[in-house]
């Protein structure tokens, strides 16, 4: 069969590479193409456009560049129609794959959903366009079913990729001699996240603190596909170490952890690391999703367990002091940090084992067969 595959940000990559291979395995005579990034292309998925292209982050940066996205939605609908695919599998990236769907649908192709996106975050009225949109939607949240199933919808949960992808790590044991990082001072972890826009209302505030843990190595968990001269301008001191492409052995590593909101949350949670999450967009863009965003919390160790297990400091709260107190808490204060590993195992209770990818790709094929 063939399939198209659209992700369009570097956690996509990933997961949806990982999807590539277990369809490849459940479907041997497979063709794939779609827009994505070089982890998919190794899967042996055929690239159109590298989702690098395609990264613009908040409402304010979306709408600077309307007319660059329209063309990109222009490109992806002649090129979809152009392959005439069994299937479109669309991996969380929503502004741009809900059009990609609506496009889908009206041509007569099968749509699936890998990752579904954030709706119940905001603008929950969303899921009757997916319902008349998605033929099957595959989803990695353990609340995510309960919420689909108030619209009469329902999906199937797969598990979580981060879980998988965690559990199957094995930390380098040449980490720190590989990094030049001594062995006389513990670890800090720097999550700063992957776009440079984010990177940028970061990573300046996260390492302010440096002076306070002088006893401590900042390590920060660079990306390559972000020019490394990008990240020279935050090297300033020799208590900071910049590694490229090894969050997971940053994290195994690490006796605590600042993480910019998102998948690296969870991450963190999962290599049991005592994290401070942190947020910071424009000051449009924050205004904007305060008055939509329908959820208490913005990490998802926090909505995954339902209650408040990490401190979220977002916009005017992210600030050097209260990074400074939040983080000695957690090292220091054994109560405090038990306690948020106690909501760690909780959040693991609730996503379960599971091998998430072979069973998404296992469920994909199978009802491409009863529907053929």
């Amino acid at each position: 069969m063939k399939y198209y595959i659209i992700a369009g940000e570097r956690s996509g990559d990933l997961h949806a590479s990982n999807l590539i291979k277990q369809l490849r395995k459940q479907d041997p005579q497979a063709e794939m193409r779609g827009w994505g990034g070089d982890l998919m292309e190794e899967a042996g998925m055929e690239l159109v456009k590298h989702y690098r292209e395609m990264a613009f982050m908040g409402f304010l940066e979306v709408l600077q560049n309307v007319f660059t996205i329209r063309g990109f939605l222009k490109e992806c609908k002649a090129d979809i129609k152009l392959y005439r695919p069994d299937v479109v599998i669309l991996v969380d990236y929503a502004g741009f794959n809900l059009r990609i769907a609506r496009f889908a649908k009206a041509k007569g192709l099968k749509v699936f959903y890998y990752i579904s996106p954030k709706i119940w975050a905001w603008n929950q009225g969303r899921a009757h366009t997916i319902k008349k949109l998605v033929d099957r939607m595959f989803v990695i949240m353990p609340f995510e079913e309960e919420f689909y199933s108030r619209f009469d919808y329902k999906v199937d949960y797969v598990g979580n990729p981060v879980s998988d992808s965690v559990t199957a790590h094995v930390p380098n044991p040449e980490f720190r001699l590989k990094n030049r990082i001594a062995n006389n001072k513990p670890i800090i972890a720097i999550l700063p996240g992957s776009r440079k826009q984010e990177i940028e209302n970061m990573l300046h505030v996260m390492l302010s603190v440096l002076p306070s843990f002088r006893d401590f190595q900042f390590v920060v968990a660079a990306v390559s596909n972000l020019e490394r001269g990008f990240y020279e301008q935050f090297n300033r001191d020799s208590n900071i170490k910049i590694v490229y492409d090894q969050s997971y052995d940053v994290l195994a590593y690490s006796q605590a952890a600042l993480v910019t909101s998102g998948t690296a949350t969870l991450e963190t949670a999962l290599f049991d690391v005592p994290q401070v999450v942190c947020y910071r967009t424009s000051g449009i863009s924050y205004a904007i999703a305060k008055r939509l965003i329908k959820v208490p919390y913005i990490s998802l160790v926090n909505l995954i367990a339902d209650k408040p297990v990490v401190t979220e400091l977002i916009q005017d709260d992210f600030t050097s002091k209260r990074i400074v107190a939040e983080l000695k808490s957690l090292l220091f204060d054994k109560f405090f940090m038990n306690k948020q590993k106690a909501g760690y195992d909780l959040v693991r209770q609730k996503i379960g084992e599971f091998n998430t990818a072979e069973r998404a790709a296992e469920l994909m094929v199978n009802y491409l067969k009863e529907s053929k």
